[in-house]
């Protein structure tokens, strides 16, 4: 990166002017790592910890559980229509004053939101989160792969995945405990010592170094498409399930704006001089093979993550806290794996190790579809071990893939458009898998009953047994449709999920392969096959 001229907030600036990005040693190293990590675990945190406090929330602004998924809807679209635009506002500000001013502007809309006074205070302050925070994820990668000698850039790439994967993981385990124990508004309020910290050894360590500063004419025409595209395509994506899809006049609505817009939006960028997203790094086959890969395989975790817990709580009796010590499992061996792999990923092919992970996700899966009705704790937690040595390498080589050959200078705006590609697939998985899980339950519930009605032998069998303790046959019947059905048909529905989860995985491992060594990530390069 070259020097700018601009002086430098840091305290550790002595010299008049900043000086570009440089590995660190030691200690300073070792504490920039830890404060940039923290940023973007913070930063995904927020978006899961709040799912499980919604109808506490709700309830306690006095709006419907329907209005009250805004507060996670508000935050989304908000993140996604900024996401894009990242690499953008790094090169007119500075990679380390653009993460600063988000990072300062995120832990104050927490502080906010913590306070609101009402429902609208409230969505407001979770609109600003999500825009000024959209930065800090991208922004944090690029900067945690600059103070990193090439030889060890996977360690920092492992790091930071190991904080991605474990953040959605460890949100609803943190959002449920808080909820249960403390109040709603400590949700937001634990972003503030946080952010303070990572304010606070960003400034102390990285005052002196800034990234190349470009001031490109403010292209207004492409954000305002880029902003109608995302949004409206945003609010389709987390309100389709709970309005219907295309049996609502307004998502049909959202589907032709988001269409017509993105559409223009493509053609626009690739021909305007001062593009505010780089489209052109999508010509790039790695950037390519890696970010559609990272897309998809968020479909696939994302929604498993979502309909796993809402199967538990509504169908198995597990409280929020349960449920989110359930999937906690999940990140344990991400968080252990992720540096190792890291430290490792130049050894290794890329495309090697992001097949395992996608194997080891579709055995996961495909072992989850296989449990009984009366499945344990033990057996759904301990199993979704195999999921986090799945997840510690799947998204590191993706990481490694899409960041192959790019400058330093690209890092930025290849980390957003990743981010925001990510984003869009968790909402796409999230949205498809919990609308198939409600419409397969409804399916199975409707065949097991016909069942019954036609006096199925094991049916009738099961009915006699009622009888013989002590239920009336009205009783007996009212049982079996309203607890054994339900059951029976949720666990069904659930299966189908997680096999349609890990046949989308299989899928994507010839896709992995089409991508081409070496793989590098500003200087680091994995071996050929």
């Amino acid at each position: 990166m070259q020097s700018v001229t601009a002086p430098s907030p840091g305290a550790g600036a002595g010299a008049a002017a900043t000086r570009p990005f440089e590995p660190l040693a030691g200690a300073h190293r070792l504490a920039a790592t830890i404060a940039l990590a923290l940023a973007a675990f913070m930063n995904i945190l927020d978006l899961t910890i709040a799912n499980v406090s919604v109808p506490t929330i709700a309830g306690a602004m006095g709006v419907s559980a329907t209005q009250g998924t805004w507060i996670v809807t508000s935050y989304a679209v908000s993140e996604a229509i900024m996401l894009p635009l990242t690499g953008w506002f790094a090169a007119r500000l500075g990679q380390r004053r653009m993460f600063m001013a988000a990072t300062f502007a995120f832990t104050a809309a927490s502080l906010v939101c913590a306070v609101s006074l009402n429902f609208p205070m409230l969505l407001a302050a979770r609109v600003l989160q999500g825009a000024v925070g959209a930065a800090m994820i991208p922004l944090a990668q690029a900067m945690l792969l600059a103070i990193y000698p090439p030889s060890k850039r996977g360690l920092a790439m492992g790091i930071f995945a190991m904080t991605t994967v474990a953040a959605p993981i460890i949100g609803p385990l943190a959002g449920g405990w808080i909820t249960d124990h403390l109040s709603w508004h400590w949700i937001f309020l634990v972003n503030l010592p946080v952010g303070a910290l990572c304010l606070g050894l960003v400034w102390s360590l990285l005052g002196q170094y800034e990234s190349t500063r470009r001031h490109a004419p403010v292209d207004l025409a492409g954000m305002a498409l880029l902003a109608l595209g995302v949004g409206s395509l945003q609010i389709l994506l987390d309100k389709g399930n709970e309005l219907n899809w295309f049996g609502s006049t307004l998502i049909i609505a959202l589907a032709a704006v988001a269409s017509i817009a993105l559409v223009v939006f493509v053609v626009w960028t690739l021909t305007s001089r001062y593009p505010v997203v780089d489209l052109r790094l999508f010509t790039r086959r790695n950037f390519t093979v890696g970010v559609v890969c990272l897309a998809l395989a968020s479909v696939a975790f994302f929604g498993t993550n979502v309909v796993v817990p809402l199967w538990l709580q509504t169908h198995m009796g597990y409280t929020a806290e349960w449920a989110g010590r359930t999937m906690a499992f999940g990140g344990l061996l991400a968080i252990v794996l992720g540096p190792v792999i890291g430290a490792n990923i130049h050894r290794l092919d890329a495309r090697a190790v992001a097949t395992f992970g996608l194997a080891m996700f579709a055995l996961f899966a495909f072992l989850s579809s296989r449990f009984p009705p009366d499945v344990d704790f033990w057996t759904l937690a301990t199993t979704r071990l195999i999921m986090g040595v799945g997840l510690s390498c799947l998204f590191l080589p993706l990481t490694t893939i899409y960041l192959s050959g790019l400058t330093a200078e690209q890092t930025a705006s290849a980390a957003g458009l990743a981010n925001f590609m990510r984003n869009i697939g968790s909402s796409f998985g999230t949205s498809i898998m919990t609308s198939l899980w409600a419409h397969r339950t409804t399916q199975y519930s409707v065949q097991l009953a016909e069942n019954v009605a036609n006096h199925h032998p094991a049916a009738t069998t099961y009915l006699d047994k009622l009888g013989q303790i002590g239920m009336s046959p009205a009783a007996a019947l009212a049982y079996v449709q309203n607890v054994v059905i339900a059951t029976q048909a949720s666990l069904l529905a659930t299966n189908a999920v997680l096999l349609l989860s890990a046949a989308l995985m299989l899928g994507l491992i010839a896709l992995v392969w089409v991508a081409r060594p070496p793989f590098s990530a500003g200087g680091m390069k994995t071996a050929s096959p």
